[in-house]
């Protein structure tokens, strides 16, 4: 069982910048995909970004250029740099991670979620 645990979502106005952090409990970490799924209200989940085990990225088209994600596997850690943030990503932004190591997907533990505000 691995727990998801997100932080460092708040508000913020457009054109401003967050970091959201997710940390991992699992001496596997290095060997796990790490993505970042937002919901906003009304809608359904939406992929944003991942990092598989290999160091390869992957981003959804909307956030491409503007939100970075990357990992620190001593501290168990990933994150996700948003930059240039627009109102339309307002969301709740998950962690997750696919249930077995060395495995793009599907996602299968999942953080509690981080509230992100984009809002003047």
């Amino acid at each position: 069982q691995v727990q998801l645990v997100e932080s460092g979502g708040g508000l913020v106005q457009p054109g401003g910048s967050l970091r959201l952090s997710c940390v991992a409990s699992t001496r596997a970490f290095r060997s796990y995909t790490m993505g970042w799924v937002r919901q906003a209200p009304g809608k359904e989940r939406e992929f944003v970004a991942h990092e598989e085990w290999t160091g390869r990225l992957d981003y959804a088209d909307s956030v491409k250029g503007r939100f970075t994600i990357s990992r620190d596997n001593a501290k168990n850690t990933t994150y996700l740099q948003m930059n240039s943030l627009k109102p339309e990503d307002t969301a709740v932004y998950y962690c997750a991670a696919p249930k077995f190591t060395l495995t793009r997907g599907p996602y299968h533990y999942w953080g509690q979620g981080t509230q992100v505000t984009v809002s003047s």
